[in-house]
């Protein structure tokens, strides 16, 4: 393998790792109709713990998943 085939090989890994903007702290949730009929796409949440500080939808943190800023205030 050339070395320009291998950079690029490694460039193009770590710029879709990176285009994810998700970590090892979150995990996808499906899409899902309400009962109104209302469709809920997927997206992605952090995993469970014992805080909410860390949620994306606590104020001061960021969802990769939508764009959108947490709005919630944090109870733990």
């Amino acid at each position: 393998m050339s070395i320009t085939r291998t950079i690029t090989f490694i460039l193009t890994g770590l710029f879709s790792y990176i285009g994810q903007g998700y970590g090892a702290n979150d995990h996808a949730v499906k899409g899902y109709t309400k009962k109104d009929g209302t469709y809920v796409a997927p997206t992605r949440a952090t995993n469970p713990n014992r805080t909410q500080r860390d949620n994306y939808s606590s104020k001061g943190n960021y969802n990769p998943a939508n764009g959108k800023e947490g709005t919630r205030n944090p109870k733990k």
